[in-house]
């Protein structure tokens, strides 16, 4: 039976990699709706391609050049932040929720209120939102597909298994390029050397994140929401290789790990397939090539921001989405050569001391928090910059 998707944030390197996977099974897959934030042409571009009933640019601004490249084709044309919202509310068996930030979470909102299979790959969302957005899942009946490699492990590993049988979760971490580097060392470094991870190839801030460990601690926030064990019942563990992507073991003290190559196409396929399974072209592992996995415990005190997470989450209420929300100001402080690296975290706690609201009912009231935020983190920049 032929699959009809959508997939919101097309043009980004998860929507480019399930459009990839669909290349390779047409057949299987008919495709509703993609969306871009404003690159017009290449949208346009992947509609014609793959025959798209519709394409949606998230900038009006972008509209004119998103209906001229498509005049003709027949596929209708979109712009706006409501066009989005109609666009996750069409009839798709399966949505893949990759739009960078909060920006995507609207949109994440709707296909999951009408109970759709969603395949969330939108970290900041589930962070941010992840009380609201479970409560939505459990009215509508949606099915929520983790994309995220660690998540995508821990959902294969629970298969045919039952969650009060967990024991306990790992998270793997790869560490970062800073591992085994001292306080000393981390406070010189520099965003070219923090963007360069030594397994995966990501976008700039998300490479921060995993230096710092604050992806890693997103991750856990996630996985709280995700997979409802109790946070005593979660840990991270380093692990260099970035081979084994997480693991569950249970009461009987069996252990179920996932191993796959450092490739996001593969949990991306184990959620576009859910619950087959599609070929992929990604690279075969060969253990006897890899030769050793190790393993190690995270220094909380080199990586601090494992501990803001775990504490932010035990919270609960506005905390992880404030945690968000300062990290992509830290983060962004740090890229423009602002803050030093240890910076970032301290930036981070120190919005979460100063900020203290209500916990949110809505989007409307998550966005507001998230808003607030980040003018206390901007604050909390403009005290770290006068006194460097």
């Amino acid at each position: 039976m032929t699959r009809s998707v959508s997939i919101f944030g097309a043009t980004g390197s998860v929507g480019l990699s399930t459009l990839d996977l669909i290349r390779q099974h047409r057949s299987q897959y008919r495709v509703v709706a993609l969306t871009a934030n404003g690159n017009a042409a290449a949208i346009a571009q992947l509609a014609r391609e793959f025959d798209a009933e519709l394409a949606v640019v998230a900038d009006d601004a972008a509209y004119a050049d998103l209906k001229d490249a498509l005049a003709g084709t027949g596929i209708e044309a979109a712009a706006g932040a409501d066009a989005l919202v109609e666009a996750a509310r069409r009839n798709a068996d399966w949505t893949m929720a990759s739009i960078v930030g909060c920006a995507g979470l609207p949109s994440t909102m709707a296909a999951i209120e009408a109970g759709k299979t969603v395949a969330l790959a939108n970290k900041e969302a589930l962070v941010s939102a992840g009380a609201l957005m479970m409560a939505a899942v459990g009215r509508s009946g949606a099915t929520l597909l983790p994309v995220d490699s660690e998540h995508n492990a821990i959902f294969q590993c629970l298969a045919g298994g039952k969650i009060d049988q967990v024991r306990k979760i790992t998270l793997t971490a790869s560490g970062g390029p800073f591992r085994s580097f001292s306080l000393e060392e981390m406070q010189g470094v520099t965003p070219a050397q923090a963007v360069a991870h030594p397994n995966w190839d990501m976008g700039a801030k998300i490479s921060i994140d995993s230096a710092t460990m604050m992806n890693k601690g997103l991750e856990l926030i996630e996985a709280h929401h995700l997979f409802p064990v109790g946070l005593d019942k979660i840990d991270v563990l380093v692990h260099p290789q970035s081979v084994i992507h997480s693991m569950v073991e249970y009461v009987d003290c069996s252990t179920l790990a996932q191993l796959g190559s450092p490739d996001m196409r593969i949990p991306i396929a184990s959620a576009l397939a859910w619950p087959d399974r599609i070929a992929t072209t990604c690279k075969p592992l060969d253990l006897a090539d890899i030769g050793q996995l190790t393993f190690e415990q995270p220094d909380i005190s080199r990586f601090p921001a494992l501990r803001l997470a775990r504490a932010a989450i035990a919270e609960g209420g506005a905390k992880p989405a404030i945690l968000n929300a300062a990290n992509e100001i830290a983060v962004a402080a740090f890229l423009n050569g602002e803050i030093k690296f240890l910076d970032i975290a301290a930036l981070v706690e120190a919005t979460l001391t100063a900020y203290v609201p209500k916990a949110p009912a809505n989007l409307e009231d998550l966005f507001s928090v998230d808003a607030d935020a980040r003018q206390y983190a901007r604050a909390e920049l403009e005290k770290l910059t006068s006194g460097h």
